[in-house]
């Protein structure tokens, strides 16, 4: 938020307007949340507590979970500023009979301000009493505790009563890692709800695939356009099956976004709609063309030696406000995909 002091001609934080608003992405999806806990059975759910009354989702860990608590998961992640739907299509030859659809008209908050996993939360065997734990957090509560260096950089902290927090793992959070989002958080146990989808679930398939738009909006980011030109934001990516597995989920999930997620961004400028078409796409990578599991694979399973480039949209559309032109970049890749995803013979 602008400092007290700030002047008329001082620029502003990139987010000022959504704080100005009263915009809240805890508040905003608490509706949401109340509803994945009342009606957890109809949505294949578990709820239980932790021992200080913390709110636990089972969205699939021992839970079925299900592709609608899946779609609702990724609303919540979106901090209720997205819209997230699912399509069918069986008309001759599509890409992928089902695909994630999903809209946000406040894509910097939407998607960097609370549905980007980027609160990595951890603690060992020792603390644990167990194995080690890690999981990265996504959802509103990240813009509660804002412990990534993203949030200055949007100018955006929440300050709400409750929170929730969506965790891509295949166990429940052990109490150590509870206690400290609720201090980070600034949040009595009880106004605390974790939700618990691992990848090679249902729910965390289609959560993770709904990520389509913020992993376009992650990469403008890192090419260092400003926050505040992307206006508007809407994608698809198809939906694959679960994976019996981690790895074979992680690569089915990812390559659902890096070879057949297209993507339309509305910014401000044309120079930002021909740079975005043109830098924007995975194809850009050097790593690009392979399925993804195999380049996790190829470099021991260290995402940081992934080229960071690799993720982005396989196709996206960029229109400017100044001239209203739009600009095209990148391909999907169907026959990629319906090698790893088909069954075989």
């Amino acid at each position: 938020m602008p400092s007290s002091n700030a002047t008329p001609d001082a620029p502003q934080p990139p987010l000022a307007g959504a704080a100005a608003a009263g915009l809240s992405v805890n508040a905003l999806s608490e509706r949401l949340v109340s509803r994945l806990v009342d009606d957890a059975a109809r949505f294949g759910a578990t709820i239980s507590h932790a021992e200080n009354g913390t709110v636990l989702v089972d969205a699939g860990v021992t839970a079925p979970g299900s592709v609608a608590a899946g779609v609702l998961i990724a609303r919540i992640c979106m901090g209720g500023l997205g819209h997230v739907t699912v399509r069918e299509n069986l008309d001759a030859q599509p890409l992928w009979p089902s695909t994630i659809e999903v809209r946000t008209s406040w894509p910097m908050l939407a998607c960097l301000g609370s549905q980007y996993a980027g609160w990595s939360l951890s603690a060992t065997k020792e603390q644990t009493g167990g194995k080690k734990f890690f999981s990265l957090g996504s959802g509103p509560a990240r813009a509660l505790a804002v412990k990534e260096p993203l949030f200055a950089e949007l100018g955006y902290r929440d300050r709400h009563e409750r929170g929730v927090l969506v965790l891509e793992v295949d166990r429940l959070p052990p109490q150590v890692v509870i206690d400290k989002v609720l201090r980070d958080c600034g949040l009595a146990p009880e106004r605390l709800t974790l939700v618990t989808t691992p990848t090679h679930s249902v729910a965390g398939t289609v959560q993770v695939v709904a990520r389509v738009v913020e992993v376009a909006l992650h990469k403008t980011h890192v090419l260092g356009v400003p926050l505040d030109e992307v206006v508007e934001g809407g994608g698809s990516a198809p939906l694959p099956p679960p994976a019996p597995d981690g790895i074979q989920a992680m690569g089915r999930t990812n390559d659902a976004i890096l070879y057949g997620g297209r993507v339309h961004l509305t910014v401000k400028h044309d120079a930002v709609a021909k740079q975005l078409a043109a830098e924007l796409p995975a194809s850009t990578s050097r790593d690009y063309g392979r399925p993804f599991a195999d380049i996790f694979t190829s470099f021991n399973y260290d995402f940081y030696q992934i080229d960071p480039a690799l993720f982005a949209p396989a196709e996206v559309w960029v229109s400017s406000l100044e001239s209203g032109a739009t600009w095209h970049g990148g391909r999907v890749d169907a026959a990629l995909l319906h090698e790893q995803w088909n069954g075989k013979p």
